[in-house]
């Protein structure tokens, strides 16, 4: 700092109480309470109505189905696969195809597509706004697609619906982009939850695929909400384990091996079925066709697919309860998996409202049987049993072909409600999540917005600014200017610092070291008719000033807010006198710090030192006890 004057200055700039008193001197890591209160009630709201939505979801597709299949107004829940229209059954996808794409072309495209991926989009480029109108025809689309015969579960679109719904309502209050990311994965899950009652494995979801962090901010409302949901599916839906099947067993040491391979094969099938998902979607993209067509195209196969196994037809919750049950003939189960993949597949890729999760739980739980089946023959002591092997098939084809690879395992429980599974779900889990991530570079919810240029956070590690506080990269001293210096004596002594590293602004403090304000290079070197004026008159920046106990995220936001690169570090008690100084560079020689120690291999034990040190210890005992015996 400059030496003082002998006069005495003004102690406090006109502005500056009522900066510090509008300051936030909480710990950077300490989340606003009140607000989190809030967006916890918001998204409880929020998982009652999308409760509701999904009860209606369901209807509108029981609706459909009873229209476009048999002839009848009736909400009665029955399955596509029950018709007698024969041949004329393949036109009913067709019709339902053609709806959509003029839906697309008349309402908004954003109701084609898988439903969370989009949702995942709408999150990292879009502050997590979604238009209103995908709200309202994202579910009367999907009631079409299902309707009429679409090999979709309803889950993608309420998954879709509800975060649509969630954004609506942030985007109508006065709350940050954040907090209504934090709404959207609420809301999001909530209907998941509703749909399937599975809270756990919605809270995983959002942590996995939707939020993109793990913190008390966003965990609380999401598990509100997912809770809310659950309460709505055992309300308004059947209550017990969505897809029932034979106890489970705790397996052999011999089976875990088994399912964990099983888990492996399914690995594999997830990365040829992802590649050729987004290569169908190119495909289509590709065809001398207009877009508006695509979806009755796809539904002309899935109306094929439907007319030679008509359980490919639909949500086919049905199929994968048979399926756990283990008690299919191994050739239907082919037959089932196969017809059902190559409907879901082209539809999908045709561009039609729809979506990934019912259908990769249906064609996992029938490559899993498949396997296990083959396992039986083959290594009939392993002891192995196919509900069991169906199931893991079942969460490890979406593990590997989402990489959330939590959810899938939670997933798998809270489904069945087999809680012996456990070991199980986790080998075949892991082993199909390692297979994927070696073998491809995004998931089946991230190619598309891969090739767009969406980059997608792969890994959630804590932030490096926030661990480390700003005692611990604060140097002694700083650099201050004292209020009663004259503009004069304050540009002769910079201009004795053009060597040194000098930053683009200064604190001013009066002579108690109380903070007066911030003033800018550009400021100092301005014109100024009258060079012998105190600096303090000349300051318009008054930021607020951090604590030692603050983390270095806190303290870079807060340079960022203000445009400054450095920032006073205030006394804890008296949150007027400065203590330090904290710079950018500091900041940045500490977060390269921690880059280095990331990086850097190095042993911590030295095996060579440490056997070297023995050998020392060793010969020195040993002259010991030679002198000892010579004595």
């Amino acid at each position: 700092m400059i030496p003082t004057s002998a006069a005495t200055g003004i102690p406090v700039a006109p502005s500056l109480t009522p900066t510090l008193e509008a300051a936030d001197m909480r710990p950077s890591t300490s989340p606003d309470k009140k607000r989190l209160l809030y967006l916890s009630t918001l998204a409880v709201l929020v998982g009652i109505v999308i409760s509701d939505v999904a009860k209606l979801l369901v209807m509108l597709i029981h609706f459909v189905t009873n229209l476009a299949f048999f002839g009848q107004v009736s909400l009665e829940n029955r399955s596509p696969a029950d018709n007698t229209l024969g041949l004329w059954v393949i036109l009913v996808p067709v019709v339902g195809g053609l709806i959509i794409g003029l839906m697309a072309l008349y309402g908004a495209r954003g109701i084609r597509g898988h439903g969370i991926p989009e949702a995942m989009e709408q999150v990292l480029t879009n502050q997590s706004r979604i238009r209103p109108i995908i709200t309202v025809l994202k579910p009367l689309s999907a009631a079409i697609s299902i309707g009429t015969g679409g090999p979709f579960g309803t889950e993608g679109p309420i998954i879709a619906t509800g975060g649509a719904f969630a954004s609506n309502v942030g985007q109508l209050l006065r709350i940050t982009h954040t907090e209504r990311k934090i709404l959207l994965a609420a809301g999001a899950t909530a209907g998941m939850t509703a749909v399937f009652g599975t809270p756990l494995a919605g809270i995983f979801l959002a942590i996995e695929l939707l939020l993109f962090e793990f913190s008390p901010r966003s965990l609380i409302p999401v598990a509100l909400a997912c809770l809310t949901g659950s309460a709505g599916h055992h309300l308004l839906f059947e209550a017990g384990p969505e897809f029932a099947m034979p106890a489970v067993a705790s397996p052999s040491n011999t089976a875990l091996a088994a399912y964990s391979a099983i888990g492996l094969v399914v690995g594999l099938l997830a990365v040829g079925i992802t590649k050729s998902l987004h290569w169908l979607e190119e495909a289509f993209a590709r065809l001398p066709l207009p877009w508006v067509f695509h979806p009755a195209l796809g539904g002309l196969a899935v109306g094929i697919c439907g007319y030679f196994a008509p359980r490919v037809l639909g949500v086919g919750y049905e199929n994968i309860t048979w399926l756990l049950s283990g008690s299919w003939p191994l050739l239907a189960v082919l037959l089932l998996g196969t017809l059902k993949l190559v409907a879901w597949s082209l539809s999908l890729g045709s561009g039609t409202s729809g979506g990934t999760l019912a259908p990769l739980l249906t064609v996992g739980a029938a490559a899993g049987a498949l396997l296990g089946g083959l396992l039986v023959q083959v290594v009939p002591e392993a002891g192995i049993a196919l509900p069991l092997a169906a199931l893991v098939g079942m969460s490890a084809l979406f593990a590997g072909a989402s990489r959330a690879l939590l959810t899938s395992v939670i997933f798998g429980i809270e489904l069945t409600g087999q809680p012996y599974a456990l070991v199980a779900l986790l080998g075949a889990c892991t082993a199909a999540y390692v297979v994927s991530y070696f073998l491809m570079n995004h998931t089946i919810m991230t190619e598309n917005m891969a090739r767009r240029g969406v980059h997608t956070p792969y890994s959630y590690e804590p932030d490096a600014l926030e661990k480390l506080t700003v005692a611990q990269v604060l140097r002694p001293g700083g650099l201050t200017l004292s209020a009663e210096n004259t503009l004069a004596e304050v540009r002769e002594w910079l201009a004795q610092q053009a060597a040194k590293e000098v930053p683009t602004h200064f604190i001013v403090v009066d002579a108690e070291g109380q903070f007066q304000g911030l003033l800018s290079f550009m400021e100092l070197y301005a014109h100024h008719p009258d060079v012998t004026v105190p600096v303090h008159t000349l300051i318009r920046q008054h930021p607020a000033p951090v604590l030692a106990t603050d983390s270095l995220r806190k303290a870079v936001s807060c340079m960022a807010r203000a445009n400054v690169d450095v920032l006073p570090v205030v006394e804890t008690h008296n949150p007027l006198v400065v203590t330090g100084v904290l710079s950018y560079h500091e900041v940045l020689r500490a977060y390269r710090s921690h880059l280095n120690d990331d990086e850097e291999r190095r042993a911590s034990i030295s095996l060579r030192h440490r056997s070297i040190r023995i050998l020392l210890r060793g010969q020195q005992l040993l002259h010991v006890q030679k002198a000892r015996s010579r004595q």
